[in-house]
């Protein structure tokens, strides 16, 4: 388990950033927190660093975007106004997550017992400043072990370094 805080959105945008460096085709990332808590913020960060140049958006009411025109496609989803567990079933979601892109899927926590057995689990809580994030980052399987042990060098670096990474 990792966890950061952030100052502020900037740097929490700078962590997705980082992390991007490091994905790989089929990683899945799951993303949880309150509304309003920087998890579109944070897959713009990824989506910025994986070399995404249109502008990423919150997929709530389309519950998937694909952004294909960086270093690896992109299948971002938002599940938050999903009800049942049977509808990711309806929009191929298994298909997407297993694929030679990268997932991220904000809202995941309402379908946890459906989310690929190995993902990285990335939860932002907003601070008592209300413009900063912690950020704690669950893997679950060696691809995530490791993925953590490298993002801790990337994100130690952009953090330090301020908004330097943006």
């Amino acid at each position: 388990m990792l966890v950061y805080t952030t100052e502020n959105p900037c740097a929490t945008f700078a962590l997705g950033k980082g992390l991007a460096a490091l994905l790989e085709p089929g990683d899945v990332i799951c993303l949880s927190g309150d509304l309003g808590a920087g998890k579109t913020l944070f897959a713009q960060g990824i989506a910025t660093g994986l070399g995404v140049s249109e502008g990423v958006t919150s997929p709530t009411y389309t519950i998937l975007q694909v952004y294909d025109d960086g270093r690896l496609p992109i299948y971002h989803f938002d599940l938050y106004r999903m009800e049942q567990p049977d509808q990711l079933f309806d929009i191929g979601f298994e298909e997407y997550s297993r694929t030679d892109g990268v997932a991220i899927i904000e809202w995941a926590d309402k379908f946890a017992a459906q989310m690929p057995d190995t993902s990285l689990w990335v939860e932002l809580k907003m601070t008592s400043d209300e413009a900063g994030r912690m950020i704690t980052m669950h893997p679950k399987g060696a691809r995530y072990d490791k993925l953590c042990e490298e993002l801790k060098l990337v994100a130690d670096t952009c953090l330090r370094h301020g908004h330097s990474c943006i």
